[in-house]
């Protein structure tokens, strides 16, 4: 009786092994799209391209990078979320930005409405124009604390990397900026080239070559560990400039609404645990961008993700730009 008993219980157990095994064997039959909510040639989009040609490796499909940039990257953002829960869309950026738009009143999405899949940790830095008189972070402050609200500072909206980093460096020196803002990163560091702002705070994978160049004088890492630029050298934190200044690590990755059929976060899963854990062109990336090479997904990119999320939302609370209070969203404060 035992055993017979036994018998449909393997049987059932059977069944859920084999549904897993068949879960991890997806096969698109089509291209997939990856939604890049800003400008081409910003750090997302960078980082998007390799990690996507690597996928079509993995997933033996073509993927397909939508440049979508609009509203601080809300825009594309709420186009991945809307499209058919097929698989088939998925987006990509920040997960500081991704996490943070219903507290700015952008988009009616959190963090944990998505499947994470991150692939690096991007660095901000402050970067002034070469033929700007600042030659050092201190040079920088003074003139923001004689002059508030006058220095101009490019970065890819509200709610981008950019403009986190600026208002942290705000916040902590009690200073204030003149915001000119720009469809993506990438264009920030243009717009402080060509002399149309006197500095940019976006990520250091998209001024490294200004910086190699000499266009851009890189001033401080917006963080408390230096960075070393690949052809430049070593970038001072700011915290030798701001006693105790710390910002979370801002991690960008590949999103995947939930809903999806479960053999596609089931595939996607097992390959960001093999192909990507270790992957060649996302280390090479990452170490000539001035970057953190960061694979993870699930609950572990969850974790590392949140702090992020949670110093940036309520930073805007405290700035009075939030429309609505991160602890009613799921945000508690840090």
């Amino acid at each position: 009786m035992k055993t017979s008993s036994a018998l449909p219980r393997l049987g059932a157990i059977g069944l859920l092994l084999a549904a897993a095994a068949a879960q991890a064997q997806w096969q698109p039959n089509k291209p997939i799209t990856i939604i890049v909510p800003w400008a081409a040639g910003g750090s997302t989009d960078q980082v998007t391209r390799v990690a996507a040609a690597e996928l079509e490796k993995a997933l033996g499909q073509k993927v397909i990078i939508l440049n979508q940039p609009g509203a601080s990257g809300s825009v594309g953002s709420k186009n991945a979320m809307e499209a058919p829960k097929d698989g088939y869309t998925w987006a990509a950026g920040a997960a500081k930005d991704l996490g943070t738009y219903k507290v700015l009143g952008m988009v009616d999405t959190s963090i944990q409405d998505w499947h994470l899949y991150m692939t690096v940790a991007h660095i901000a830095v402050v970067g002034v124009n070469a033929d700007t008189p600042f030659k050092s972070m201190p040079d920088l402050l003074a003139e923001m604390k004689a002059k508030p609200g006058a220095v101009s500072v490019a970065t890819a909206g509200v709610n981008s990397s950019g403009h986190a980093a600026i208002e942290a460096i705000a916040r902590a020196t009690g200073t204030s900026y003149k915001h000119v803002t720009y469809d993506g990163g990438n264009p920030a560091v243009v717009a402080t080239v060509s002399g149309e702002t006197q500095l940019t705070t976006q990520l250091a994978a998209e001024q490294t070559d200004m910086i190699r160049a000499k266009r851009i004088r890189p001033l401080a890492v917006v963080g408390d560990k230096p960075l070393e630029i690949e052809g430049f050298g070593s970038v001072p934190p700011l915290s030798n400039f701001i006693p105790g200044f710390k910002d979370p690590i801002n991690y960008f990755g590949i999103f995947v609404p939930k809903g999806v059929p479960p053999e596609v976060k089931a595939t996607l899963d097992k390959v960001w645990s093999t192909t990507m854990a270790n992957n060649e062109a996302l280390k090479k990336y990452a170490q000539g961008r001035g970057a953190l090479f960061a694979p993870m997904h699930g609950d572990a990119a969850l974790a590392a993700v949140f702090p992020a999320i949670q110093a940036y939302a309520w930073t805007q609370q405290a700035a009075g730009k939030a429309k609505v209070s991160p602890d009613t969203v799921g945000i508690p404060k840090p």
